[in-house]
């Protein structure tokens, strides 16, 4: 169980409530019963302070990051019980508020790039929602491996866009989206009219994937795909790699205190990147009380 410094939830570009809030699994278990009250949170960033019963891979002190389950999330608070096998060890060279930016975002860019879209070299990808959380990283893994990337965004997100690497970026706002051309890869993270508009553009043998809802439209002689991301602790750990290396920077928002928990959820405010929630400052964290009892894996 790690006390983390530092937690974050994802933005969801909608008009709606951000999107955590209205996730089923923040309010049922897996067999759709009501869990509340529940304490929302997925992504988190910490120091382990106790294992449980025959726990291996970690160590009490270890400083770790990683995705909760989605069917417990919780990181919104000091202590949070989660399954070793979701967490990596984190470099004392990544400060937790990055980390914690990290493990859904890239799990879920990745994934849908490369383990269900199957990009490559030279292929064009469009990524929807360029400068937000999950949308950023896609960028610049989509460059790393050779893709051409067209963003799309509002506005205030251009720059932000093509500081990551997109060669294009096109304002959902002011710009048509078939100035896009025909693209290997669809990646979308908006749904609803963005994501039914898209499909006209993936070009024959290509691949739309949603993060956001399963398309209703598929593209012609192409492949359309809806998923949820996994935990992968190996994945988790190449990503680290790469922002010590300098080739990934998670876009950090705002970053607030446990305090304004509750507000930064609820808020309605567009920003981009992650929102993050600092518990604690590093130095202050330490192993919890005795007797407390065994923490499940």
């Amino acid at each position: 169980m790690p006390r983390r410094t530092t937690s974050s939830f994802a933005y969801t570009p909608r008009a709606s409530p951000p999107g955590e809030l209205t996730w089923p699994a923040t309010w049922t278990d897996r067999a759709g019963r009501d869990r509340t009250p529940s304490i929302p949170g997925h992504d988190l960033s910490g120091t382990v302070v106790e294992l449980g019963p025959g726990t291996t891979g970690l160590t009490v002190g270890q400083r770790v990051f990683g995705p909760t389950d989605w069917a417990r999330n919780g990181s919104l608070a000091e202590y949070t019980a989660v399954e070793a096998r979701n967490l990596a060890p984190l470099a004392a060279d990544i400060d937790h508020t990055v980390a914690a930016a990290l493990p859904i975002s890239g799990l879920t860019a990745w994934q849908g790039l490369f383990d269900h879209a199957h990009l490559t070299t030279g292929q064009t990808v469009l990524v929807h929602g360029a400068a937000g959380g999950v949308g950023s990283i896609a960028v610049q893994l989509a460059r790393e491996v050779g893709a051409r990337v067209i963003g799309t965004g509002r506005a205030a997100d251009r720059d932000i866009a093509l500081g990551l690497g997109a060669q294009t970026f096109l304002d959902l706002d002011a710009d048509e989206l078939a100035q896009a051309g025909e693209v290997d890869v669809v990646f979308d993270v908006a749904g609803g009219d963005t994501l039914a508009r898209s499909a006209d553009l993936v070009r024959p043998g290509g691949t739309l994937v949603s993060i956001a809802m399963p398309p209703a439209v598929r593209p012609k002689d192409g492949r359309a795909i809806f998923f949820i991301v996994e935990p992968d602790r190996v994945r988790l750990i190449d990503l680290a790699q790469r922002v010590r290396a300098g080739k990934l920077k998670p876009i950090v928002g705002a970053v607030r205190p446990l305090s304004e928990a509750a507000s930064a959820v609820a808020s309605r405010d567009r920003t981009p990147g992650k929102t993050i929630i600092r518990v604690a400052e590093e130095s202050s964290v330490n192993p919890p009380a005795a007797g407390r009892g065994p923490i499940p894996r």
